[in-house]
This record gives structure tokens, sequence and C-alpha cells, in this order.
């Protein structure tokens, strides 16, 4: 009688795991993917000289132990772009981050290539402190911007 209560209890457990695997309290779940956004505007004067990146191609936020690693690919208008990287902004009151997407020109002239010599990836990791207050991640180039929200 107890081995067959105990199994049940299992099956109950594991059934209810599947319910789980939807919800909110997963962390796997708390970033979707990444969809075309508007470019949000920042009243704050840039430190940073470096230009934003011409088009946001994609943009992916894995989930890791210690918080998240955004990564995003942009697109440059020719080749020799360098010194790339997502430079974070204050968080929004409603709960936004913004990274702008900046990345330095060439020092000469460049030619146009193909569209993947051109791709630039770039990535940066965020604490489960700093992501405390964060519903929406959102990055953006000169031209558009991509988000993924909670």
């Amino acid at each position: 009688m107890i081995r067959k209560a105990t199994a049940v209890c299992l099956l109950l457990t594991l059934a209810a795991c599947g319910g789980m695997r939807d919800s909110r309290l997963n962390p796997f779940n708390w970033f979707g993917t990444s969809e075309p956004a508007e470019k949000v505007v920042i009243e704050e004067t840039p430190q940073d000289k470096r230009e934003r990146v011409q088009t946001v191609l994609d943009m992916k936020i894995e989930q890791v132990s210690s918080g998240a690693i955004v990564r995003a690919t942009g697109l440059t208008p020719t080749q020799g772009w360098w010194e790339a990287s997502l430079v974070p902004q204050p968080v929004t009151p409603e709960g936004v981050l913004v990274l702008d997407f900046r990345i330095a020109p060439p020092f000469e002239t460049q030619p146009v290539n193909t569209q993947r010599s051109r791709e630039v990836t770039v990535a940066l990791h965020l604490s489960n402190i700093k992501l405390a207050n964060v519903r929406k991640i959102v990055v953006q180039g000169a031209n558009d911007a991509r988000s993924a929200g909670r």
C-alpha cells in the first residue's frame, strides 16, 4: 500500500512540473525572443564618442546562474568598424533597460562587401542584481532597435 501511495505521489509531482515549464517562476522564461522595437529617447548626453551601429539585426538574452547575457548582432555600412560594445543607460521608471550598441568607425575608407562580412556581434553580462527592476531590455542602433521583455 505504501509503495502505491508513493508511486501516485511521485506521478502527481512530475505531472505538476509540466505547468512549471510555462510559469513566470521559471527563470528560463524571464525574457522572450527579441522583436523590433521603437527607439527609446534618453535625455542624457552620451559620454561615449563612438557611433551607434547602423542596424541591429538580432538580439538574444541567455539566462545564466548569475544573471543574463545579452548578445546582439549589428550591421555596419562598411568593413573595418571596431571596438564594439553594448553601453547600458539608466533603467527607466517603467523598468526598461536601454543598451546602446556603440562602435568606432574605421580610420580609413573601407570597401562595402557582403553583409556577413559587415556583421558585428557583441555581448554583455548583466547580474541578477542589475536585472532586479528590469522588465524589458532594448538594444538600439542608429536606425532601429530590438527588444525582449519578461
